[in-house]
C-alpha cells in the first residue's frame, strides 16, 4: 500500500530531512585523508541527538551503526571502522532519523582530499542522474518514468546501475511502497500522485553492475573491484512538481569539492 501525505505530514519530513542534510554537510567537511569512518560516525550520532532527533539506522534490521559509510568499491552499507581514509578515495555516507514521528533519509558520496579525473566523473554522472531522476517526479508520471532517467544517463555514460538496491517509499516507516529502482523501461508501475515521497537512490558502478555481500552480511562491493557512487534524496509528489525534501544548498555547494 501507498502512503500519501498531507500537507502537515509533509512539513513533519522537510524537517527531519532537514536534519538529515545538516548531519550529511556537516560530515562533509570532517571527510579527509585520515579520518576514520567510525569517527564520522559519533559525530553522526552526536549531531544528530542534538537536534532532538534518533538515528532511524542505528538497530535496523540488526544494523550495528548510525551512519553507513562505504567506501570505494563498497557500494552501499558499509560498516563504520577505524580504517583511516586515504587521499584519492570515495566515500558514499548514508544518513537516516526520526523525527515527530516521521523518517528521513538521504545520501552522498564525497572524496577524499583529490581524486582522480575518472572518479570525479564518476561522482559527477551519478549526482547529475539523481536529479535525472527527480526531474520525472510530477503528478500523473509513473515510477519506472524515475528509474528509466536514472539508467539512461548512466549508462550514456558508460556506468552501470546496480539493480539489486532500489530506491523507496519513505514516511512514518523507513522503507514503504512503492520500491524505485534504477532502471526499467518508462510507463511503468504505480502512477506518481500528489503526497508520495520517494528516497530516490542511484548507486552506479564505475564498471560492471554485479555484487557481493561479505560476510558482515551488511558492506554490498562491486563483484568486479570497481569503485561504486550512491546519491539519495528524499522527494515529495506536489502539485508544483517535485520538493526535494532533504537537499541544503550548502550540501550542493559542497559535494564535490575536496
Amino acid at each position: 500500500m501507498i502512503i500519501c501525505k498531507g500537507k502537515a505530514e509533509l512539513q513533519k519530513m522537510r524537517e527531519a530531512n532537514l536534519i538529515v542534510a545538516r548531519v550529511l554537510n556537516h560530515l562533509g567537511t570532517l571527510v579527509q585523508p585520515g579520518t576514520t569512518t567510525i569517527e564520522l560516525d559519533s559525530a553522526s550520532e552526536k549531531l544528530i541527538l542534538k537536534m532532538g532527533a534518533q538515528p532511524a539506522f542505528k538497530g535496523y534490521h540488526g544494523y550495528p551503526a548510525v551512519l553507513c559509510a562505504s567506501v570505494n568499491d563498497q557500494i552501499v552499507h558499509g560498516i563504520p571502522n577505524d580504517e583511516p581514509l586515504k587521499e584519492g578515495d570515495i566515500i558514499g555516507l548514508d544518513v537516516g532519523v526520526h523525527y515527530k514521528g516521521y523518517c528521513g533519509d538521504s545520501a552522498w558520496t564525497f572524496p577524499v582530499g583529490e581524486v582522480s579525473d575518472d572518479l570525479k566523473h564518476l561522482l559527477e554522472v551519478t549526482k547529475e542522474s539523481l536529479y535525472k531522476g527527480i526531474e520525472q517526479v510530477t503528478v500523473g508520471n509513473r515510477v519506472s518514468d524515475i528509474s528509466s532517467a536514472v539508467q539512461t544517463f548512466v549508462e550514456g555514460h558508460g556506468f552501470s546501475v546496480v539493480r539489486e538496491f532500489v530506491g523507496h517509499g519513505i514516511g512514518v516507516s523507513l522503507h514503504e511502497e512503492p520500491q524505485v529502482p534504477n532502471y526499467g523501461k518508462p510507463g511503468q508501475g504505480p502512477r506518481l500522485v500528489e503526497g508520495m515521497v520517494l528516497a530516490i537512490e542511484p548507486m552506479v558502478n564505475s564498471q560492471g553492475p554485479g555484487i557481493k555481500v561479505l560476510e558482515d552480511k551488511w558492506t554490498a562491493v562491486t563483484a568486479d573491484g570497481g569503485c561504486s557512487a550512491h546519491f539519495e534524496h528524499s522527494v515529495a509528489v506536489t502539485e508544483n512538481g517535485p520538493w526535494i525534501l532533504s537537499e541544503l544548498e550548502e550540501l550542493s555547494e559542497r559535494s564535490l569539492s575536496a
